[in-house]
């Protein structure tokens, strides 16, 4: 183990499928003090364009940089990224992680973890999804939802390039999301795919005018890290789930991955 990699507190290992800047900064800020974060990111070349085949052969790469965690000697660890895992399918993405758990004897957890045990926790059972893909990509999205026992109504990708989204402004993320939202009826929450769009932003917002809880990937990420390391320091202004840090009822702890 490297000297130093602990921190008071609690460290995790974050592993990045690109190197878009935001995300792991927007992560880091609304962590508590005292828990620490070793990013690593896997090879740039791996994930260019979003498509389906390039997350497929993504696994390879993210599992050399979790053994290189393990090694670390980190606490928990997190290969971020929400495809690359959630197109497997609820149970092929939780075959996966309990693979490399006893391989690596740590904690792992992913994006679609974290989303689906934050949207069990207000009991949600309706769902209505919103990511920045398009074509059929988002019906495997939906489909790994509907598997961990949700409902969706729907999947929605906005129409924007792959290379584009971090330049798209909090005005037209919320415009998406509440025009998709507002078609339906009897809603529990929203489900956001991914970071790089500025959902951190406008999650109090939609809250708010919606009226039900917005899973937002980075929100549910450091809320995440809190529950795994027995911590509970609440934040405002970005939405119920950090403000609220509800906890997993206790028969869902106690029966699958959370």
């Amino acid at each position: 183990m490297e000297v130093g990699v602990k921190t008071w507190r609690g460290t995790f290992g974050i592993i990045k499928p690109n190197f878009r800047p935001g995300s792991t900064e927007d992560l880091i800020r609304i962590l508590p003090r005292g828990i620490g974060v070793v990013p690593l990111h896997i090879d740039h070349r791996v994930v260019r364009n979003g498509t389906q085949s390039e997350f497929e052969r993504s696994l390879d790469a993210y599992e050399e940089q979790v053994a290189l965690l393990a090694d670390l000697g980190v606490d928990l660890i997190h290969p971020a990224g929400s495809p690359p895992f959630v197109i497997h399918g609820y149970a092929g993405e939780r075959a996966l992680l309990d693979r490399w758990e006893a391989k690596y004897k740590t904690p792992i957890f992913t994006n679609g973890t974290s989303q689906v045990n934050a949207l069990r926790t207000f009991g949600a059972k309706r769902i209505v999804g919103v990511t920045y893909f398009r074509g059929n990509i988002n019906e495997l999205f939906g489909k790994y939802l509907s598997e961990a026992g949700f409902e969706v109504l729907t999947m929605a990708g906005m129409d924007v390039d792959f290379g584009r989204v971090e330049t798209l402004s909090p005005s037209e993320v919320y415009r998406f999301i509440k025009g998709t939202v507002t078609q339906y009826r009897d809603v529990d929450a929203i489900y956001s795919m991914g970071p790089a769009w500025p959902t951190l932003d406008v999650i109090e917002m939609l809250e708010n005018d919606l009226g039900v809880p917005f899973i937002d990937h980075i929100a549910a990420q450091s809320w995440e890290v809190q529950r795994r390391f027995g911590i509970r320091q609440p934040l405002q202004g970005h939405g119920r789930l950090l403000r609220e840090l509800p906890d997993l009822p206790v028969a869902i702890r106690a029966n699958g991955r959370a």
